[in-house]
């Protein structure tokens, strides 16, 4: 029996249709729209692509998109005076500064320069604070569509064994957060895991985000995990995930494609995320559907 193939593009169209009415109403509430602020650096190619992506999907779901483009030569001074003037613009309710950044600048500092409030991307160490308190914050995208997904498929995740192989600040370490909130028990494995095929047996869920391509093999897997692969890399010009897809698909019960799965969850996610920041800062109750 083969594994059923969760389709992220179809419930990321859901969301973004979802995020969309969303801002209609809380344009109609507020006398106002929401608005994202996407700060690029530089010219590097795959963060054009994506701001880009991100710039059409903002507008299509109503909202303002307030894209500043900076030189690569461009000093931090100058970036967190950006920041700071983007925190102060009433109009945006998130900010997301486009990663990686030109060397000469540091990367955390303009992280935490960010309003925690406006912090659309999860990043900030308050909100990654808030997260591991239990408390209401942003979430980076990409565990949250993950989450998503695996509750969509899988209903009740409480008592059930995850393990989260990676443990980046963007991936990792807030997906185990976001698992333990669920009542899952979770076991973060990474490079230096001993017997890490052993370890992922055991997990009725794995959410693989390392970045080495078809890493996680399907004879890692007990008969019938839900496996999210958030892994996208590029192999003889083909993408592939961090799992090996084929052999996978006869052992798990759920699996996500690359692509088409996890991946576009990342931009529905934000949306939803500068909804939320909208509608908090304008007092206003969010809407359900928006999980």
């Amino acid at each position: 029996m083969s594994a059923a193939v969760i389709d992220g593009k179809a419930f990321a169209a859901g969301l973004r249709e979802r995020v969309a009415a969303g801002v209609a109403a809380f344009s109609a509430a507020a006398g106002r729209t929401p608005g994202l602020a996407v700060v690029l650096v530089g010219d590097d190619p795959a963060s054009q692509v994506y701001v880009r992506a991100k710039h059409k999907a903002t507008v299509a779901a109503g909202m303002e998109s307030f894209e500043r483009r900076l030189p690569a030569d461009t000093s931090q001074a100058d970036l967190l005076a950006l920041v700071a003037e983007l925190n102060a613009d009433p109009a945006v309710d998130g900010i997301l500064v486009q990663l990686p950044l030109p060397a000469q600048i540091d990367a955390d500092a303009v992280i935490a320069a960010i309003d925690p409030d406006k912090d659309v991307d999860g990043f900030h160490p308050v909100n990654a604070g808030r997260l591991a308190s239990g408390l209401d914050g942003f979430v980076p995208c990409t565990p949250l569509g993950c989450l998503m997904l695996l509750k969509d498929r899988l209903g009740d995740l409480s008592g059930l064994d995850a393990v989260v192989i990676g443990r980046s600040n963007i991936v990792g370490k807030p997906m185990a957060q976001l698992l333990l909130r669920e009542s899952c028990t979770v076991t973060i494995a990474h490079s230096r895991t001993r017997d890490l095929p052993a370890v992922v047996r055991r997990a009725d869920i794995v959410v693989a985000a390392v970045g080495r391509p078809e890493m996680v093999k399907g004879d890692w897997l007990k008969p019938g995990a839900a496996v999210i692969d958030v892994g996208i890399n590029r192999v003889d010009g083909k993408l592939v995930g961090d799992v090996a897809f084929e052999s996978a698909l006869p052992v798990a019960g759920a699996i996500t494609p690359v692509p088409g799965g996890v991946g576009p969850m990342t931009i529905a996610v934000l949306l939803r995320n500068t909804l939320v920041a909208a509608h908090r800062r304008a007092s206003v109750p969010c809407p359900d559907g928006l999980w």
